[in-house]
């Protein structure tokens, strides 16, 4: 009896490629689809009754692709996925991106061999061509927290241009005209567009913008602690402090307390994402709503509705509007 070996030497391929197209998974060239099933045909080669029952059963999962389901953003995020998968019927499999276009590109290509119809996908370092060509071979791949124009009726995002905008005009609205920013080091949409939103922000409200007012640092309470002890080197008259995160915000908040600088009293802080710990933090912490959950919920019950064939809903609006919610981190100037 022919196996995968067989099959690759009798269409000159490399196993992994045999297995490849088996799995039938992304940008594996025509060529090779061709003479692997011509090979499998001749040899009477079909993958085994034991493989086909398990891809049958791993059919009914959604897959679902994050940076690093530890942090507490993605977790959220899984949570909201898998509430759907359940009510679905369905289960979820998980993999890790961690910002890296290798490691996303593998994750995405693993969900497809276990027979994820269904994708919901958090990547930031693939490019849009190359997510392009996934949504293009995989009908159920849904992109979350990223805006393709190309696929933008698969693509669930947050307009975060506006919500750091936002987040910088409630502090102008308070009298803070001496503005700083922590802002994340990681080179992706969701840094640039926060920090743009920034900048934004002083412009029309007739304040000066300067790189000297930005610091960045890792999107994490260390890198916030980092961040903040640099912007105070400068020793700028700032009077308040917009970050990327809460988490970037509390580090920003211990390393102000730690030099006698009272917040909000001395320093107005306000954070993004309304994370648990914004609650948490003495002073509890103005942010900026991102409303992962429900946004997790369209893009996995999106996914399923493109896997099963169906006209997803007409009405729904794929791009959200991050909120303001006012704590006790911003005080009047």
């Amino acid at each position: 009896m022919a196996n995968i070996r067989d099959v690759a030497k009798e269409a000159n391929v490399s196993v992994a490629t045999v297995s490849r197209v088996i799995n039938r998974l992304p940008h594996t060239s025509k060529t090779a689809i061709k003479a692997v099933n011509e090979a499998m045909k001749k040899l009477g080669y079909n993958p085994t009754e034991k493989s086909k029952s398990s891809n049958a059963h791993s059919a009914h999962s959604i897959g679902v692709l994050v940076a690093d389901v530890s942090n507490s953003f993605y977790g959220l995020m899984v949570k909201a996925v898998d509430k759907v998968a359940r009510e679905q019927k369905r289960q979820i499999l998980i993999s890790h991106g961690y910002h890296n276009a290798d490691y996303e590109r593998e994750a995405i290509e693993l969900l497809v061999k276990n027979r994820c119809e269904s994708l919901v996908v958090h990547a930031k370092g693939l490019s849009d061509e190359e997510l392009i060509k996934f949504a293009d071979q995989i009908p159920g791949l849904v992109i979350i927290n990223r805006h393709i124009p190309a696929i933008a009726d698969r693509c669930i995002s947050l307009d975060n241009v506006k919500g750091s905008y936002q987040a910088v005009s409630y502090l102008i609205q308070q009298g803070h005209k001496n503005i700083g920013y922590l802002a994340s080091s990681h080179n992706i949409d969701d840094s640039i567009d926060r920090k743009a939103g920034f900048r934004q922000a002083l412009v029309d409200n007739n304040l000066k913008y300067s790189d000297a007012l930005v610091v960045s640092g890792e999107p994490d309470e260390a890198g916030g602690a980092e961040a903040m002890s640099n912007l105070l080197a400068k020793n700028l008259p700032i009077t308040a402090v917009a970050t990327y995160n809460d988490f970037m915000a509390a580090g920003a908040i211990s390393v102000l307390r730690a030099n006698n600088i009272r917040v909000p009293e001395d320093i107005s802080i306000i954070g993004y994402d309304d994370a648990g710990i914004a609650t948490y933090l003495q002073p509890q912490l103005t942010t900026v709503r991102y409303p992962i959950q429900i946004m997790a919920e369209q893009a996995a019950m999106l996914a399923i509705e493109l896997a099963s064939m169906q006209t997803p809903d007409d009405a729904a609006n794929n791009v959200y509007i991050p909120t303001l919610v006012p704590r006790d981190s911003v005080a009047k100037q």
